[in-house]
């Protein structure tokens, strides 16, 4: 355990944290600069530490320039629909893993989380097919199908890990009362489980909000573009490469994700220390 009763101790451990947040926010606030830097600024061979003479235009075009908003309602859409089915699949396939004997459950969770092990591009290879099959490309739903292959098996471990710790008496009680097992899901154990559903939620929409490589292979056309290949393609071209509005942009592309862990983080918080006190 960590003493910090010393002075020398405390100042030491302030540096330390003090030098950490510099280098997790440093690229949020070079971010933020970039945005309000004019072009001569932005691209100057010496970099400045902050606007000498800072300008909106950048942001002006972030939103006027492409389909930012209509990216963002797409993305809006699928990650939002992708960290639903997530957490609904993750949920019955973690309890079913926790709290029912059934022949090769373990073998199974294995299984699930060997995907992991592969890269995502050798998977595209193995699901593009899949979907041109069934008529999913360049589908939102496709999109929705494609990005839960990484989230899911994740999640259902993070939920198997919750629901193991879940009282078997409780379960047992309603059972001698005459409750069903669908019933005791739904009104005992999710109730129990909201901090875990709501860190599987946040788990995968982040998840899905961030990709690249599959919004751009899946989805062809520009009306169903999500966010990330819309700001690649509108700021980050062979032909153009206008950083101060890609800066601009991605600020807007953060707030939703922003705006959501303020309001879900305390049980954000509470699924992830989950388990860490007996």
């Amino acid at each position: 355990m960590l003493e910090l009763s010393s002075t020398p101790a405390r100042i030491t451990f302030g540096v330390f944290a003090a030098l950490l947040a510099a280098f997790l926010f440093s690229p949020v606030y070079w971010l933020i600069i970039s945005a309000l830097k004019g072009n001569a600024e932005l691209y100057r061979v010496i970099p400045t530490l902050w606007p000498h003479e800072p300008v909106l235009a950048h942001v002006r075009t972030a939103f006027e320039r492409g389909n930012l908003f209509l990216n963002l309602k797409n993305s809006l859409v699928v990650s939002g629909g992708a960290a639903v089915l997530n957490t609904a699949l993750a949920a019955y396939a973690g309890y079913s893993v926790a709290k029912f004997n059934y022949a090769g459950r373990r073998p199974l969770m294995v299984l699930l989380l060997s995907a992991q092990v592969l890269p995502f591009g050798l998977l595209l290879i193995t699901i593009y097919p899949v979907m041109a099959r069934f008529g999913l490309l360049d589908t939102h739903l496709g999109l929705i199908l494609a990005s839960i292959v990484f989230a899911l098996p994740v999640s259902t471990y993070m939920l198997y890990s919750y629901f193991s710790q879940a009282p078997t008496e409780i379960i047992e009680a309603a059972r001698a009362d005459g409750a069903g097992e669908w019933r005791i899901f739904h009104t005992i154990i999710l109730p129990l489980s909201i901090p875990a559903l709501v860190t599987v939620f946040l788990y995968a929409f982040m998840w899905s909000w961030n990709d690249l490589l599959y919004s751009m292979t899946l989805i062809v056309s520009e009306d169903k573009r999500t966010i990330g290949p819309g700001l690649l393609l509108n700021y980050l071209n062979e032909t153009n490469a206008d950083w101060g509005g890609a800066m601009a942009a991605s600020i807007v592309a953060s707030l939703p994700i922003l705006i959501a862990f303020a309001f879900l983080q305390r049980w954000f918080i509470q699924g992830v220390t989950a388990g860490a006190v007996k």
